[in-house]
């Protein structure tokens, strides 16, 4: 089954809205709304590799975001000037628009990370996994593992549909096409397939709106939960790794982990002759400087080859055939590059790096304190037998914690699962010096 892009591209949004009026497409709008959006300004506040740096230079998940949605859209635009010279495109469709769309679903894609980046994600997961069975009384299977396997990309996913600007009324009402493009991992958390290293994309306490977006953007479903990728996705998931790639091997260099050398080894090999040789004409110049010359060249050679790559396995993804990463299956000395960079380098010497190591341990500490206190409060609030509207009566710490939660605040009807679902809001929604600085004032360390 062949998906169509009259409805790959449906710019109709979730639970409505009036259109633009003043020029704007919409999906250049759902990437204002995003840019305003409160979940993308604690981006400036979150760490992308390495917490708390020392550097202003070093990346935050923020600059990190902004550099994925510009790969993004080049990678967007490329793919529908050669699809628009195919004719595949709707008439009414623009190769800018691609662009747009990729760009505000790469602005999303990191949204729902929890402060200290992936060591906060594996705090969140440990913590549920290691919880004693009295957490959860009534909690469904599939839901636990919501909780077990937390994953950003299923928390930015609820954010963007259910939190947002109107909560329970569809968050920030972006159209259909960014919603689909957005989901790397379309699929629930008991569904995942095998071979996805626990990645999906959705919450269980999501999965109607997620159904609803997989319909109406026409995606396939390949077996009983699990859909196939919007196309567009694909490239989210290009942009993504690229900049991931280089840019913690620059970060590497700013932080003394690595050498402009090891960038040097890096890039040159992808690189055709002749921008080898300017290269090597730029003579002495600052190792910044000669930092940036290298990515702009590797930027221009990678995004070429995802486009060639994302051509040449087209018909399977316009059939809904799920297919590799297709940074991985182009051209072997750009797939070469990006695999250096983020298991050789990055892996084996800039995740092991000392600061960063210790950093973490505080984080999973940090991750522990806050989810103990709010996850207790939980629980008094759910056996509160009394059945109150309010919690006056209940266990000091419990109201306290709760009125900390301010909009994630817990209820009753909540249940224990939605109770967590909220909880992990809150957490999300923390920058890395606030989560730091509740978890010392919960452990006593008051000042």
């Amino acid at each position: 089954m062949t998906m169509s892009w009259d409805r790959l591209l449906c710019d109709d949004r979730l639970q409505g809205g009036a259109g633009s009026r003043d020029g704007r497409s919409e999906y250049q709008r759902d990437y204002d709304r995003l840019v305003f959006s409160d979940a993308f300004r604690v981006l400036q506040r979150k760490t992308q590799v390495h917490p708390m740096p020392a550097s202003d230079t070093v990346h935050n998940r923020l600059t990190h975001t902004l550099e994925v949605s510009c790969i993004g859209r080049s990678l967007g635009e490329a793919a529908g000037q050669a699809l628009k010279a195919r004719g595949e495109l709707p008439e009414r469709i623009q190769p800018s628009d691609l662009g747009a769309i990729v760009q505000a679903a790469c602005l999303a894609h990191d949204v729902g990370n929890p402060p200290f980046g992936h060591a906060g994600e594996f705090a969140i997961r440990e913590w549920y996994r290691k919880a004693p069975e009295r957490y959860f009384r009534g909690v469904t299977a599939p839901e636990r593992a919501d909780l077990q396997t937390f994953d950003g990309n299923a928390q930015g996913f609820r954010i963007i549909t259910q939190l947002g600007y109107n909560p329970g009324q569809g968050g920030m009402r972006l159209t259909y096409a960014t919603l689909s493009t957005f989901l790397k991992y379309p699929w629930c958390s008991a569904d995942i397939p095998p071979g996805r290293a626990g990645k999906f994309s959705v919450f269980r306490s999501e999965a109607a709106i997620f159904r609803e977006v997989c319909r109406r953007t026409g995606l396939v479903e390949v077996s009983s939960g699990v859909w196939c990728r919007h196309p567009l996705a694909y490239l989210l998931e290009a942009a993504d790794d690229i900049c991931y790639a280089l840019i913690d091997v620059e970060d590497g260099i700013e932080l003394g982990i690595l050498s402009v050398r090891d960038f040097e080894d890096l890039i040159l090999p992808i690189l055709p002759p002749g921008h080898v040789e300017r290269y090597r004409e730029l003579g002495a110049i600052a190792d910044r400087q000669r930092i940036w010359k290298l990515r702009g060249m590797a930027m221009e050679i990678l995004v070429e080859g995802t486009i060639r790559s994302f051509l040449a396995a087209y018909p399977d993804i316009i059939a809904g055939v799920p297919v590799p990463p297709i940074t991985d299956t182009g051209d072997p000395a750009v797939a070469r590059c990006l695999h250096v960079a983020k298991k050789e380098l990055g892996q084996q010497r800039i995740f092991k790096y000392a600061r960063k190591t210790e950093i973490e341990i505080g984080a999973y500490a940090a991750v522990d304190v806050l989810l103990t206190a709010c996850c207790d409060a939980a629980l008094a609030i759910h056996e509160d037998t009394a059945n109150r509207d309010d919690d006056e009566q209940l266990p000091f710490k419990a109201r306290r914690i709760n009125d900390l939660l301010e909009t994630s605040r817990l209820s009753k009807a909540d249940g224990l699962y939605g109770s967590y679902l909220k909880i992990n809001d809150f957490l999300a929604s923390l920058s890395d010096e606030r989560a730091s600085y509740l978890a010392k004032q919960l452990s006593g360390h008051v000042h």
